[in-house]
């Protein structure tokens, strides 16, 4: 059911995201989210009809990775593959939507994975190894790379990428992430020439 008070509805997704990011869905009561919004119960069910549908709404608006991928197509554009690759990793590593993957938007039932939601990350995950290996197969092509499989290159690539990228999610580890960015162009390229 779509929402129908822009300033209501936004403050019920806010409130809701808050809470559905830290606790998971079956740790939020409808009572909590109306709390922490201000709001009764009957108006929460006016703008989404169930607590279900509060929270696909929360994990559209959050989890998505759409403006990611195209920012990082954007940054692997360049005609030539080696600052193609090296925009793509500064990209990567400034833009990433760490919100997305808080754990609490994937948790359906205390314990069980919302399927969905996985689902949803993984096709936009899988986009961005498609980019990813597009810009390798165009440096293999130009002959600024060797043959290689271009998506497990791709793969190697994103390993490096999101190691920095989820200890600073899951364990709060702060790095610099354009020294790591550099090193990795660096490493990547040394190893495809």
């Amino acid at each position: 059911m779509p929402a129908r008070d822009g300033s209501t509805s936004a403050r019920i997704l806010q409130a809701a995201s808050k809470l559905f990011t830290e606790k998971g869905f079956s740790n939020v009561s409808i009572r909590d989210v109306c709390r922490a919004s201000g709001i009764t119960a009957p108006v929460l069910y006016y703008h989404f009809g169930s607590k279900k549908e509060l929270f696909e709404a929360v994990v559209g608006e959050t989890v998505s990775m759409r403006g990611f991928i195209d920012e990082l197509t954007k940054a692997a554009e360049s005609a030539d593959p080696q600052r193609g690759l090296q925009s793509f990793v500064e990209a990567y590593l400034a833009l990433f939507p760490t919100r997305a993957f808080r754990p609490g938007l994937y948790l359906r039932d205390s314990a069980t994975l919302d399927r969905d939601t996985a689902r949803m990350v993984s096709g936009e995950l899988d986009e961005v190894q498609a980019i990813a290996a597009s810009l390798i197969e165009r440096g293999m092509k130009s002959g600024d790379f060797r043959d290689a499989d271009s998506k497990l290159a791709a793969d190697c690539l994103l390993g490096m990428l999101n190691r920095v990228i989820f200890q600073g999610i899951h364990f709060s580890k702060e790095s610099d992430k354009r020294g790591y960015g550099r090193f990795v162009v660096d490493f990547f390229l040394r190893a495809m020439k």
